[in-house]
């Protein structure tokens, strides 16, 4: 026999794959000769195969790893994005001399231009942040279903997206079901 998860070879009783640890499937039914001609027909109920069990954690593991690092390349981009926005309007690149929000006689723009520094560092903190959750997520390390679950009530206060990255993260591994299960596929550090 053949494992279906990963092809490797299976011996007929072994019900768990050696090789990747999946359930493996039992054999199908003994096919039956056709009865002879005139002899009463028998007739015999269908039964499929066993199917392997993926548990709910395994199925939307990858997902949101990946949502994970998109989100944090998200951040960054936007983060820049506004900065060189913010900087543009505020030292005059798209206005005329007459523009409100112009310099208004400080040297390097307004006084509460002096927090950029402060801005740009939880933009840097939050995006390391989710693209270590998605490493973790993705590698299947141990730590990484509690960094979810922190990481992701963090975000959902952050509009739309960290919202809807907050509420499906907080579902796929917040039940106390899906730590036994992600601690079953989990990677030993």
């Amino acid at each position: 026999m053949v494992c279906q998860a990963c092809g490797g070879p299976v011996g007929p009783d072994v019900k768990f794959c050696a090789r990747c640890g999946a359930q493996v499937a039992a054999p199908p039914p003994a096919q039956y000769a056709a009865p002879a001609y005139g002899a009463p027909q028998q007739q015999y109920a269908y039964v499929p195969p066993p199917m392997m069990m993926v548990s709910r954690v395994q199925r939307h593991l990858q997902t949101l790893g990946t949502v994970w690092l998109v989100y944090a390349a998200y951040r960054v981009v936007m983060g820049l994005f506004g900065m060189f926005f913010v900087r543009a309007v505020m030292y005059r690149r798209w206005s005329g001399g007459g523009f409100p929000f112009g310099h208004h006689g400080y040297m390097f723009g307004p006084p509460w231009m002096h927090l950029m520094p402060v801005i740009m560092a939880f933009l840097v903190v939050g995006s390391v942040l989710a693209a270590v959750v998605g490493y973790s997520l993705l590698a299947r390390r141990t730590w990484g279903r509690v960094l979810a679950v922190v990481a992701a009530v963090l975000v959902l206060f952050k509009p739309v997206m960290g919202t809807a990255l907050g509420i499906y993260t907080l579902w796929v591994l917040a039940p106390a079901v899906s730590g036994i299960e992600y601690d079953a596929i989990a990677e030993p550090d």
